[in-house]
């Protein structure tokens, strides 16, 4: 979506450079590689990269003007916004746009399945739903992300599924105020990024800035910490999901609901003084832990207006993204291969599914995860002693905490003999090829960094 060059002036505060030569409409872009001729080139910088570098060959490929922070590397007779942080400058752009669209828009947020259920809610709206549905694409999730997403936004979006991602105490609230969500969905509350953000109780607050500007709550009913600030009476009445196998608990709020994944095969949506709903739902995503998560995402569309029992009716053939627990068999074995990232909630609900996989022998790679500041030794030994519970006939540890990892799974009880450190993916991968047998089944966890995706692609080579 284009807009005004009035508009763009406002959101940015900008200080502008030949504006006579800036078209009356505006529409932008941070790649010369996809910028259009008419464009105006948004100059970011990042940890590998800055934008003002570029603009010459964004000029070159037909750029109007730039938006940057230096005036200085602004080409003589080019038109430009010169702002104090082009980051800010370009979300504050996006920002815009959310206030002309008549989209509905749903914010996702947590410390693990928030992609998962992104995913899952915007196959649910597709599948039922008139009109363009638009989701953040992979885990882009931060200031540049939402961004991106928003400027994208074309006049008949229907329904805008965001992501949120915080790596800093307050980022979400920052987010939210862009995209101005109408429900919001915080997955859960868990650890991640606790190294960065500072404490639980800051963590909890960053996730909770999703309702910054009056979202709708769809919360997790078996999170503590999300239950203890519903009963502070600071937002709206939640429609909260979980997965049992029984009854749904009493509600206690004023208006509150809540939707409950029964099984694989069962809704029941349930509100405070009314009987109890019921609605057939079959779907066959692997992983228990993904349960929640089609809870979630099914809870959400109910919280838009959809009507339940369309909900439930388009559980069935749902997909997970790339890299979420995706089963691969290669030659007379498995792998399931779920490490685009890891949290320690996100690893705990992986081992618990993968106990319960059938196959001959379960063999766990775990690299260690990220970003969890002094808290991570103890967290990495929790990971460990749910790998021994989880009965595992070997465990592979990798990364930084690998001794904590190791040392978790001692204390957890697992046989010093099956733990095996692993110094690179190539070790690793060599001791599975030696071990692995007919019918085994095998993990891949880690963090992102650890690119477990390299052990998989030659497990894969090993056996075109």
């Amino acid at each position: 979506m284009r807009l005004t060059r009035n508009e763009a002036i406002a959101a940015t505060g900008a200080r502008l450079l030949e504006p006579e030569g800036l078209p009356q409409r505006l529409g932008f872009s941070t790649d010369t590689r996809s910028l259009e001729p008419g464009d105006v080139f948004v100059a970011l910088r990042g940890e590998r990269f800055d934008g003002h570098d570029y603009i010459a060959e964004a000029v070159a490929r037909g750029a109007v003007g730039c938006v940057v922070e230096c005036a200085k590397v602004v080409p003589a007779g080019l038109p430009a916004l010169v702002v104090d942080n082009v980051t800010h400058a370009y979300l504050a752009l996006g920002a815009v746009v959310r206030r002309h669209a008549h989209a509905s828009v749903v914010a996702v947020t947590g410390s693990a399945g928030k992609t998962t259920t992104k995913a899952l809610l915007a196959q649910i709206l597709e599948r039922t739903q008139s009109g363009r549905v638009v989701a953040t694409p992979a885990n882009e999730n931060n200031e540049i992300g939402v961004a991106k997403l928003l400027l994208g936004m074309q006049d008949d979006t229907a329904y805008l599924v965001v992501e949120f991602g915080a790596r800093h105490f307050g980022e979400i609230e920052t987010l939210a105020r862009a995209a101005r969500p109408d429900v919001g969905v915080i997955t859960n509350i868990g650890e991640a990024h606790l190294g960065l953000i500072g404490s639980p109780e800051r963590l909890v607050e960053t996730k909770w800035g999703i309702f910054a500007t009056g979202a709708r709550p769809v919360l997790d009913r078996a999170d503590a910490s999300l239950r203890a600030r519903i009963a502070r009476g600071q937002s709206k009445p939640a429609m909260w999901f979980d997965v049992r196998e029984s009854e749904p608990a009493p509600l206690s709020g004023r208006g509150e609901r809540e939707l409950v994944l029964v099984g694989r095969e069962r809704l029941d949506l349930h509100a405070t003084g009314a009987q109890t709903q019921r609605y057939s739902a079959r779907f066959d995503l692997p992983g228990d832990h993904n349960r929640r998560n089609v809870a979630a995402a099914a809870a959400a569309a109910i919280e838009l207006g959809i009507e339940p029992e369309t909900v439930a009716g388009a559980l069935a053939g749902l997909e997970l993204p790339k890299g979420r627990y995706e089963r691969i068999t290669l030659g007379d074995f498995d792998v399931i291969y779920d490490a685009y990232n890891a949290s320690m909630s996100g690893t705990l609900a992986t081992l618990g599914s993968f106990a319960r996989e059938p196959g001959m022998r379960r063999i766990a790679v775990l690299g260690s995860m990220a970003e969890l500041g002094d808290e991570s030794p103890r967290l990495h030994e929790r990971v460990g002693e749910a790998a021994a519970q989880a009965k595992l006939d070997a465990l592979l540890v990798g990364g930084e905490f690998a001794q904590d990892l190791a040392a978790g799974a001692r204390a957890g009880g697992l046989a010093p003999a099956r733990i095996v450190p692993f110094e690179n993916n190539a070790e690793a991968t060599a001791w599975l090829r030696a071990h692995v047998r007919a019918g085994d089944l095998v993990l891949l966890k880690a963090s992102r960094r650890y690119k477990l995706e390299e052990i998989l692609d030659e497990l894969r080579a090993a056996h075109a």
